[in-house]
């Protein structure tokens, strides 16, 4: 197994330079790292073809692929020329998961780098089953890039939950930070913390045993230890206080409105698996990432952005 730590660019299997050849070949410069760049062909047609002619069809395949290859390669060649160590390869396999995992097991990633698609219309971020397996499943970090606006990062957005209560959680919370200003370094962007206090949700949980009107000095004071605990948490990690956000409301219009009007780039979030039922931490998050509107770094907890 190589020890080599590299960037995984997965390239549409379209023959067309995405946004996320650029945010890949900048993160590789500023990370001073290799990146490998693959692309997964499978054509349905040529296989259930190949059922009934399979020398012609292996043929038509084989030179469908050595195009691709030979296009693939020159875009590796490009990014050579601009002092990026990139190598390419092309692959044929009609589900894309299980070979990316054996990338995962082979090499080691520091983070994979893949196009989702925003519809602007409707400002909001559509991810292909591909990429919702990448953000549930993969262990290694996941950047989901939407658009060429800004190769190089400009602004930053971590989210963090200070109401996560074990320990493991808190430390994730830390590994977002830690991620989101790692992120901003290398490409001398400007960091936001935001945590969203959805006071009306913990009041709706409480209603549901008996919670007087009178209790809404609770939530108050709920509202002010949290308050209190994200400053902690921003304090200790150094996030300047005029970058600091903390809201009132509910989470998934806050977040987008306040990346809309800070012209995010990038937002950094964690996900993790819930076991048995296949979903991403929390409904907020799972929506956010359906609604976002820009490009989305998923971080996995026990796992760091990497580089030099």
């Amino acid at each position: 197994m190589s020890q080599t730590q590299r960037l995984l660019l997965i390239a549409p299997s379209a023959m067309t330079r995405t946004p996320a050849f650029d945010r890949a070949a900048m993160l590789a410069r500023a990370m001073q790292l290799p990146l490998h760049i693959v692309a997964f062909d499978y054509l349905q047609a040529l296989a259930v073809a190949g059922l009934f002619a399979p020398e012609q069809i292996a043929l038509a395949r084989d030179g469908y692929l050595q195009t691709h290859r030979q296009w693939l390669a020159e875009q590796a060649e490009l990014m050579k020329k601009h002092g990026v160590d990139a190598t390419s390869e092309v692959v044929w396999v009609q589900h894309p998961y299980e070979e990316i995992l054996h990338f995962v097991n082979e090499m080691s990633l520091a983070l994979i780098i893949k196009d989702a698609h925003e519809e602007s219309a409707l400002k909001r971020v559509f991810f292909t089953p591909l990429d919702w397996q990448l953000l549930r499943d993969c262990p290694v970090p996941v950047h989901l890039v939407t658009n060429a606006l800004n190769p190089r990062p400009r602004n930053v957005l971590a989210i963090v939950d200070v109401l996560r209560s074990e320990d493991q959680d808190l430390v994730f919370n830390d590994q977002i930070i830690d991620a989101a200003t790692k992120l901003a370094e290398l490409c001398e962007a400007r960091i936001e913390l935001v945590h969203v206090y959805d006071w009306t949700a913990v009041y709706a949980q409480d209603m549901g045993v008996g919670a007087l009107p009178l209790a809404t000095g609770i939530y108050e004071a709920l509202g002010v230890a949290q308050h209190e605990a994200f400053a902690a948490l921003a304090e200790r990690h150094g996030v300047p206080t005029e970058c600091r956000h903390f809201i009132e409301g509910a989470p998934l219009s806050s977040i987008c409105k306040f990346a809309e009007d800070h012209h995010t780039d990038v937002i950094v979030m964690g996900t993790v698996q819930h076991t048995g039922l296949n979903k991403l931490l929390g409904t907020t998050a799972e929506q956010l990432l359906h609604r976002a509107p820009c490009s989305v770094l998923a971080i996995k907890p026990g796992r760091m952005l990497q580089g030099e």
